[in-house]
């Protein structure tokens, strides 16, 4: 009994506290995506819609982490955006000639079906179709893949987005 509890006390010894603090769950996944497509919604009813975008862009992506690799769906002359700024053109139309405001539609919900979810302890991979709902109740289904670490406060940042509109053959 002693040796295991030695072994214990030099496990948290060697081991941070907050070492098991990085890992992801699927349900964190799952409310991290809902809560995107509540702040994308929320953008187009803001009354400073850029602010609004700011924050959204502040809550839900690691720019402030490093590197995020950000491919939105209508994006065809820029199509990567690495940088904090080149995502705030995309939600609110601003610097690019070709942004015409994606998260100002307004949407009024946003739905997720995963194809899966990926975990693998302190990274997930997320990947499916979302549908934008306009205030005249069109669907718009986009193709998503999304990646995610935490943050040092355990909050879920994206550092993978890639979405586009599925294939057609008209």
């Amino acid at each position: 009994m002693k040796k295991q509890a030695l072994t214990l006390a030099l496990a948290s010894v060697l081991i941070p506290a907050n070492a098991y603090a990085s890992t992801i769950t699927t349900e964190e996944v799952e409310a991290a995506q809902v809560a995107w497509g509540n702040g994308i919604v929320e953008i187009g009813k803001a009354e400073d819609p850029r602010q609004a975008a700011i924050a959204h862009i502040d809550e839900f992506y690691g720019f402030d982490l490093g590197s995020v690799l950000f491919k939105p769906t209508l994006a065809s002359d820029d199509q990567f955006r690495g940088t904090e700024q080149e995502a705030l053109s995309y939600f609110i139309g601003q610097d690019l000639e070709e942004d015409k405001g994606f998260a100002l539609a307004p949407y009024v919900q946003v739905r997720w079906e995963n194809e899966g979810i990926i975990v693998d302890e302190d990274s997930a991979l997320a990947m499916g179709n979302y549908f934008f709902t306009k205030e005249d109740g069109e669907e718009i289904k986009v193709e998503f893949s999304f990646g995610y670490v935490k943050d040092e406060n355990g909050d879920l940042k994206i550092n993978l987005h890639h979405s586009s509109l599925p294939f057609s053959v008209d």
